[in-house]
């Protein structure tokens, strides 16, 4: 059974989890105006846990035969028979179970909410079959990280944390698009619907910085409506030098480095807004 839990997390890339975690602890702090509870944050972690490892394993799961007929994909778990369906549908229900369990321990908005970002997060799996606008929607499933975390902590929604979210959304969207470039032959002879499909390579680029730029300028609103200071700001100024060298790395639609564009400089940036976030909040940093 062990052996089957490491497969399984292999093929969700549960590493992958430092993207979407950290924002969601922004919001935590946003909302808290400093440190949330203990509780508060342990709760938060296994939602976005619950979350997460329920839909990437609810795409491997829909998506199972275009990944067998995708080289990129065909050794991934279900496709190599590494698992059955059955298995990773059992996995799906307990990740969903513990979304559901955490969401009511938070406030009783989080759990009537659950079930929304459930439908989000499966109709991500099926929108590139008829939608190039599935990198939005993927990016909205991740803008529910701050905006639920923030909803946890204060029982309601406010101008800010909408914002932020729809910051998310479009860095997201933006890094998703470029993502997706690595299956741009495939998907047009499978007939499967992405941006990069519709625009080709440097128009996908294009887009991508279009979406950054987006996610900056409204992060750069939120520091002014909250209002937050310095330390916020370095974060925005480092975050934007990030996306400008993950751009850089793939100058000249050179898409050999993309792996590195695509990991590492996302994770950081997930990083650098939550420790920005963490420093601008501290008790004597001019925060709460």
């Amino acid at each position: 059974m062990m052996g089957r839990v490491r497969i399984f997390m292999e093929m969700i890339k549960f590493s992958h989890t430092v993207f979407a975690l950290p924002f969601a602890f922004t919001g935590a702090l946003l909302a808290a105006r400093g440190l949330p509870t203990w509780a508060q944050i342990g709760w938060i972690m296994l939602a976005m846990v619950g979350a997460r490892t329920a839909a990437m394993g609810l795409n491997r799961l829909i998506d199972a035969e275009i990944d067998r007929e995708n080289p990129r994909t065909a050794n991934r778990a279900l496709p190599a028979g590494l698992l059955g369906k059955g298995t990773v549908l059992l996995f799906i229900l307990l990740a969903v179970a513990l979304l559901l369990v955490a969401a009511a321990q938070l406030n009783r908005l989080c759990l009537y909410l659950a079930p929304l970002a459930l439908f989000f997060l499966v109709l991500y799996s099926y929108c590139k079959r008829f939608t190039v606008l599935a990198h939005v929607v993927l990016g909205l499933c991740l803008a529910a990280a701050p905006v639920g975390a923030w909803i946890a902590i204060r029982g309601g929604l406010e101008l800010p944390i909408i914002l932020l979210g729809v910051a998310v959304l479009f860095w997201v969207a933006g890094f998703d698009i470029l993502y997706a470039l690595q299956d741009l032959e495939f998907d047009r002879s499978f007939g499967l619907h992405s941006i990069p499909v519709r625009l080709g390579v440097r128009g996908s680029l294009w887009a991508s910085r279009l979406c950054y730029l987006l996610m900056v300028g409204l992060l750069g609103v939120v520091a002014w409506l909250l209002p937050l200071g310095g330390f916020f700001l370095a974060g925005i100024l480092l975050t934007g030098c990030m996306l400008v060298y993950q751009h850089w790395l793939l100058r000249d639609a050179d898409l050999t480095k993309l792996d590195a564009a695509f990991f590492n400089m996302n994770a950081y940036i997930s990083l650098t807004i939550f420790v920005a976030t963490l420093v601008e909040v501290l008790p004597g940093q001019g925060g709460a």
